[in-house]
């Protein structure tokens, strides 16, 4: 079995090494006919940045992505400061920077990768999954259930935030700040998912393709320990077919399927407010013209926002959507397993929790709502007086900043970064703001609940250990008390580690769902005493 790892942690170790030195490998070569194309496509009207762009970048080779982007980058601001200088809006080049220069890039860059897709493939994806299996497959297997045999866990260096904890989260946290802000280095890793993406979509790849992909890999690898370590468990088998089922169909093909059609690219199962840019003025605008299929996914948006996900909360908790339909939760349930031991437990870190989420899902909606109000009125910002004074709040300035702390920041480079440091529920933790809604119907309006049986406890600290939302389980185990913290996404592992059954995951009637422990009375038993009395 030992023999069977070090052969996939090698085959694994080789596949990462070729899939980072693909950054650096490629020339890139814009010629004049594609550049004339790309301004055409764009609408550019900036002729100092066309001029800039002939006499530094067209027709010139360069040997790498970063001189290449720092050329382009330097016409483009050079040119948008001249022009806003002279108020010649008209003329401003509008956009991400980055992302405008990794579209040029694309179809700019030559060499073997571009080449040879399939066989980098291979050498990447190919031998990380393959790698990954030998490693994972002998350690599970022979590791039994969470319950009996994870006792090592504090003493692994990938999962105690030793060395190897350190290398994924630099290596994670590298990777997200190349896709959010540096896509035009990554134009090599694009290239090799470009036949996939044409296979699905007609279009070539796109970064997000790219991580798209990359997503449902991690996550089916992953699933495949999960079947293995939890195989006596069929709740887990259950709730981690659902996430796969649902990112994989739902979140990745349909979407794909739905852009060859000339359709919108749409996840369906992503709720407001983690799709926080539902109500923006160019995707209302995209569904709108999409005609009649625009105008249901308008309708079905606001309803299973308004409608299905406050009633589901209320049958089964938050965990029907955290643990068995998010995106976002099916990968911390998969690639986060290992680290869910690492959320902090303390009452500090409870309080903070508290009031950053809340305080998210606050800005989300205030955010929505000026979108809005700019959307029906047509202006474009909104008068804001209060103690300091009369401030213009502009809605695409409030637009960005969401979209740059909460949706690129704390969802991907924390959210996902950070999980080898704190644990792999921080982005539901901490930011999440459907979280946030759920949990406010779970907690107060909901027949969902953990109970406990204290006689039984023994205080092993099995369950707080695991339990990756960072709930001190024990405490409540012990006292009796049925679980019914807004945070808790119902993902039943400290029922498994549990070795006495103390705990049940149950969706009873309102009534006694919030407990207080041993001492509760009943109703039904004071109607009793009183009868004897």
């Amino acid at each position: 079995m030992k023999a069977l790892q070090n052969i996939g942690l090698s085959l694994f170790i080789i596949g990462l090494v070729i899939f980072i030195s693909l950054i650096f490998v490629g020339k890139y070569n814009l010629t004049n006919e594609t550049f004339e194309q790309f301004v055409k496509d764009k609408g550019i009207k900036s002729e100092l940045f066309i001029n800039d762009m002939k006499t530094k970048v067209v027709d010139k080779e360069f040997s790498n992505p970063f001189s290449f982007s720092s050329e382009i980058i330097s016409s483009l601001e050079a040119a948008n400061e001249t022009h806003k200088s002279n108020s010649e809006w008209g003329k401003v080049i509008w956009g991400k920077a980055s992302s405008f220069t990794f579209e040029i890039a694309k179809s700019s860059g030559y060499g073997i990768v571009r080449d040879n897709k399939w066989l980098f493939w291979f050498l990447t994806f190919g031998l990380g999954i393959l790698g990954s299996l030998l490693y994972i497959i002998p350690t599970v297997v022979t590791g039994g259930t969470a319950a009996t045999k994870n006792n090592g866990v504090w003493l692994n260096p990938a999962t105690n935030r030793g060395w190897i904890g350190w290398f994924a989260f630099a290596f994670l946290v590298g990777f997200y700040m190349l896709l959010y802000f540096n896509p035009d280095y990554i134009v090599n890793w694009v290239y090799i998912v470009d036949p996939i993406s044409i296979s699905l979509s007609g279009n070539a790849a796109s970064q997000w393709f790219l991580y798209g992909l990359l997503y449902c890999t991690v996550m089916t690898v992953m699933a495949a320990r999960m079947y293995i370590k939890y195989r006596h468990n069929k709740y887990q088998i259950l709730r981690t077919t659902s996430v796969w089922f649902f990112q994989i169909v739902f979140a990745f093909l349909i979407p794909e399927i739905l852009v060859r059609f000339e359709k919108p690219w749409y996840d369906f199962k992503n709720a407001f407010p983690l799709d926080y840019d539902f109500f923006f003025k160019w995707n209302l605008d995209e569904l709108i013209a999409s005609g009649g299929f625009g105008l249901f996914v308008l309708v079905w948006g606001i309803f299973l926002t308004l409608v299905i996900v406050p009633v589901m909360v209320y049958f089964f908790g938050k965990r029907w959507y955290c643990s068995w339909v998010c995106g976002c939760g099916g990968l911390a349930e998969t690639l986060g397993d290992p680290y869910r031991q690492l959320s902090d437990k303390s009452v500090k870190v409870w309080k903070y929790e508290r009031y950053i989420v809340h305080g998210v899902w606050v800005f989300a909606i205030a955010m929505t709502a000026l979108t809005l109000f700019t959307y029906f009125s047509g202006v474009q910002q909104m008068l804001w007086i209060d103690m300091l004074g009369t401030h213009l709040i502009k809605t695409q300035v409030v637009q960005d900043a969401y979209g740059f702390a909460i949706g690129s920041i704390f969802a991907g480079v924390i959210g996902t970064g950070f999980y080898p440091l704190f644990g792999n529920r921080v982005w539901c933790r901490f930011g999440c703001p459907l979280a946030a809604y759920l949990g406010i119907v779970q907690r107060f309006k909901s027949r969902f609940r953990i109970t406990t049986n204290g006689g039984q406890c023994i205080s092993c600290g099995n369950c707080s250990t695991y339990c990756e939302m960072g709930i001190d389980v024990r405490a409540y185990a012990q006292k009796g008390e049925n679980i019914v913290r807004s945070s808790c996404v119902g993902c039943g592992v400290c029922a498994d580690v549990c070795p006495r059954g103390v705990l049940k995951l149950e969706n009873g009637d309102e009534e006694g769902r919030i407990s207080t422990g041993p001492l509760t009375i009943s109703k039904t038993e004071i109607k009793l005493n009183s009868n004897v009395l």
